[in-house]
């Protein structure tokens, strides 16, 4: 079956989208003025999540006014359109908090065919990686791919961390000959689509955190699924998220009992 293309002006401005937003981010990056709150879930907020998602919403809206929009910080406003825009203004605040210049300003879209457009950009080290669906994957412009690396052995596995891991799984993995790292959140997913590192799972996640991966990975010849191996169309909804460079992705299901 051949997939809808994505409109490459769609693209387009959801890259100019997120590399705004981001400016605004470091605005408050590595400033004595950041003030950190504590949300419900007991996970921290600053002025910089706010202020960024909320010019996010309000570029959407004068652009796209019958999407849908799906934010970390403000929720969902439903659409009139079969399109809906993910967001997330600040994936990593903890490492945002802490001076790490590792965060990203994550934008997708899902259409009815699926996920359609994903950007991950990284404000702390002005890098963008995007895609569109069958459009390709790009790093700051130029064409990304996954690495050819075959096999567990000397596989670059990253993480965000290991607290939430099942303890088979992670006793599985830490037996493996894969090399595991914790360069966590997008910016693992990051490493994965230009081929930096072979593998970015998250056993645990949200949806906004997930949905550029599910475009960007597949666009750069790699797998993205669930923990579980699910990689249909709405994987980035299912609450966790692993990505490959796709030859490694059957052998690590195997590890935890996924293949």
């Amino acid at each position: 079956m051949t997939r809808q293309p994505a409109d490459h002006a769609d693209l387009e401005f959801a890259i100019d989208l997120a590399r705004r937003a981001g400016a605004l981010t470091l605005d408050l990056f590595q400033s004595n003025a950041l003030r950190v709150d504590q949300k419900g879930d007991g996970t921290p907020v600053t002025a910089a999540d706010l202020a960024a998602e909320t010019f996010i919403r309000e570029q959407l809206a004068d652009a796209y006014p019958g999407d849908g929009i799906v934010g970390e910080e403000h929720g969902e406003l439903a659409g009139t359109t079969a399109r809906t825009w993910i967001v997330d203004p600040i994936d990593g605040t903890k490492a945002f908090t802490k001076g790490v210049p590792l965060f990203a300003t994550l934008i997708a879209m899902v259409d009815e065919h699926g996920p359609a457009i994903g950007v991950i950009h990284l404000p702390g080290l002005d890098e963008t990686v995007a895609a569109g669906r069958g459009l390709g994957a790009t790093a700051n412009g130029e064409p990304c791919r996954v690495s050819d690396h075959v096999g567990v052995g000397g596989a670059y596995v990253m993480t965000s961390g290991f607290s939430y891991w099942p303890d088979d799984a992670l006793t599985s993995l830490m037996e493996s000959p894969a090399v595991l790292r914790t360069w966590g959140d997008a910016y693992g997913y990051t490493l994965v689509a230009t081929g930096r590192a072979e593998a970015m799972i998250d056993p645990s996640a949200n949806p906004w955190d997930l949905a550029p991966m599910a475009v960007i990975i597949p666009e750069a010849g790699g797998t993205f699924s669930g923990f579980d191996g699910y990689a249909g169309p709405d994987a980035w909804r299912r609450g966790s998220g692993m990505a490959t460079n796709g030859s490694l992705h059957p052998s690590l299901l195997e590890l935890w009992g996924a293949g």
